[in-house]
């Protein structure tokens, strides 16, 4: 058969046993904080089993989460592997979480050692072995067998090593990986971390935290896939980036409708391939439609390497209405974009959720309550996150997760004087660009992502215009909020304010005609729920209310202010937030997911108005 590479890998990974080296689990969850009710399913033999890159699928992969020898040592003298271990931790939980087993903090002065064996067959010839992290925060080390496999520094990028020459003889593969992360304590990129957790700022995360994978492909395989499709053309075009192909080979690339082919071409590796797709079915959050993609790598009339991806019809534009004030549009259609502020993260696992359930689930409430857009605040997901709101059909804004602090902040458009620049330092500055454009790399092809925000409330901003023009043009294909909640530059598609606890909007009069207005943090009403909370006493929200009645009232109020700057030019808003999270209890649910404090049909009912067409009349 053509699939005989695939099918080999898979004998061999399977009928060889490849396994962990860990016998029964010396592991159980660190008690002192409330934990979600997912937390008692995590199996320590083996954590997160899903297949961790849904656009790009080979079956011939093996899991290698579970329990890994660790240590914590001073940073000084740590450059070589320790003689001994401290213990177990379960990865891909980071060591600070309580489903690590280890609840510890490591710190700018130390380092955090991890070790595995795996054993798998002797017997894998003309195969490459890739060894794969969804992500690790934040510099980290590779070793396989005593040798250097890789370096890498990003907390939010997945990352990959080719292990092949590193492999020696006999069953037995050790893997180790140093990790240092400096977290607040740093210029790079950490969203909410910080080393002393206050307010809105969280406990640091260090180490893996993405599921750890190895695969085997042939010599010539794809290493990456593109695609981004025009809905006007009625056409997708797909990039496939093909390692050490020959001359004389060829890429064919079929797009399916479920199991019906209804396109399918052959082009050369490495080069830009069209595809026809008449009367496409459109992604929206209504319908999210999705069109399977295979795609084959021939030489000679044989299937060298094959894998599986997916794409959607879906177009993210601007265009002025009738009054011409600059509207979000959705496939050529102007759609409220309504969404909370979802930070990602969970009292058990921190960065990482407890199981894929689990991270399904905030998706599917978020959905219920009636509203189609999420904005991932300044953290990055796993690929299986963007893969359940491409099926779900959830409208994603993605944040660059925020580092190096300290300019000053104006909130306020129109005003300036009081907002400043970061000083960054250069390495600083190509920490962040290295960054950016790996998570843009990354997140490409999940249609559900529509908008881009480079900065958050001026945190560690700087370079504002050349940050967003790149972006701009390095994806044509979706928008870019350049800076939500200031600082204010006249760059990028959106301007977008921030305002606590009611709904407004910068006038658009003033600034509707050449930005696309939005709202993109507002509400933060707090409701402790005891029992439920990280901590017994002060806890905060931005309003705080005794009970869920007085809660709802005051929301659904919120939702009558909306309407109007709805007609008047507000394309979309973010309301503060999915869950609570450590000492903030303005969540829609609780920390530990197990109260929902709004029923989810009366949400659903009173959101349904936001989005009646009648609010807004385009052009014609």
């Amino acid at each position: 058969m053509k699939r005989v590479l695939l099918c080999l890998a898979l004998s061999f990974w399977l009928a060889h046993g490849v396994t962990l080296a860990q016998n029964a689990p010396k592991w159980k969850i660190v008690e002192g904080k409330i934990i979600t009710p997912w937390a008692e399913k995590v199996n320590p033999l083996q954590p997160h089993p899903e297949y961790p890159r849904p656009q790009l699928v080979r079956g011939n992969w093996v899991n290698l989460n579970g329990l890994w020898n660790y240590a914590i040592v001073p940073v000084s003298g740590s450059e070589t592997k320790p003689t001994g271990f401290n213990g177990k931790i379960l990865v891909p939980f980071s060591v600070e979480s309580a489903l690590s087993g280890v609840g510890r903090r490591v710190g700018k002065d130390s380092v955090l050692w991890y070790q595995n064996t795996v054993t798998f067959s002797n017997k894998i010839k003309n195969q490459n072995v890739l060894l794969h992290f969804g992500a690790v925060d934040w510099e980290c080390d590779v070793y396989v067998n005593g040798k250097v496999a890789g370096k890498h520094k990003g907390g939010y990028d997945p990352f990959s090593f080719d292990i092949t020459s590193l492999l020696v003889k006999g069953n037995q593969q050790e893997i180790v990986v140093r990790v240092w992360d400096p977290s607040s304590d740093g210029p790079q990129p950490r969203g909410k971390q910080i080393k002393n957790p206050n307010s809105i700022w969280y406990t640091p995360v260090t180490g893996i935290w993405q599921t750890v994978w190895l695969e085997t492909v042939a010599n010539t395989y794809v290493e990456s896939t593109k695609q981004t499709s025009d809905i006007d053309k009625q056409s997708v075009n797909v990039l496939a980036t093909v390692k050490n192909s020959q001359a004389g080979d060829k890429v064919k690339i079929t797009a399916l409708d479920g199991s019906q082919p209804v396109a399918e071409l052959e082009s050369l590796p490495n080069s830009d391939a069209v595809l026809s797709i008449k009367n496409p079915k459109l992604w929206s959050p209504e319908n999210p439609f999705l069109y399977d993609l295979n795609i084959t790598v021939i030489r000679n009339g044989k299937v060298v390497d094959e894998v599986k991806s997916y794409f959607a019809m879906r177009k993210i534009s601007m265009q002025p209405d009738q009054n011409g004030v600059q509207r979000m549009l959705l496939n050529n259609q102007f759609v409220f974009q309504y969404g909370p502020l979802d930070q990602g993260w969970w009292p058990d696992g921190l960065y990482t959720a407890p199981t894929d359930e689990a991270l399904k689930f905030d998706i599917v409430k978020t959905k219920e309550m009636g509203f189609n857009m999420i904005r991932k605040h300044v953290k990055v997901e796993p690929a299986t996150w963007y893969r359940h709101c491409d099926e779900l059909g959830m409208l994603v804004w993605q944040d660059m997760p925020s580092g190096d602090l300290g300019n000053n902040w104006e909130q306020r458009p129109g005003i300036t004087g009081a907002e400043t620049d970061q000083k960054r330092t250069p390495e600083s500055e190509n920490i962040y660009k290295t960054e950016w454009k790996a998570i843009i790399d990354a997140n490409y092809n999940f249609p559900s992502i529509v908008v881009w925000v480079p900065f958050n409330e001026a945190w560690g901003q700087f370079k504002t215009e050349e940050i967003t023009n790149w972006t701009m043009k390095y994806d044509t294909s979706r928008l870019v909020n350049s800076a939500s909640g200031g600082n204010f530059y006249p760059v990028g598609h959106i301007i977008d304010m921030h305002n606590y606890p009611s709904p407004v909007m910068p006038r658009p009069d003033i600034f509707g005609a050449k930005q696309i207005i939005v709202l993109g943090e507002f509400g933060g009403l707090g409701l402790p729920v005891d029992q439920h909370t990280w901590q017994q006493k002060d806890n905060w929200g931005y309003q705080s209310f005794k009970n869920k009645e007085e809660l709802y009232d005051k929301y659904a109020s919120f939702m009558v202010t909306l309407e109007p700057l709805i007609r008047k030019g507000l394309s979309a808003a973010v309301y503060t937030q999915t869950t609570d999270v450590e000492v903030e209890t303005n969540g829609l649910m609780t920390y530990d997911r197990k109260v929902i404090k709004f029923q989810e049909d009366k949400l659903k009912q009173i959101h349904a108005k936001l989005y009646n067409p009648a609010l807004v009349l385009m052009k014609p």
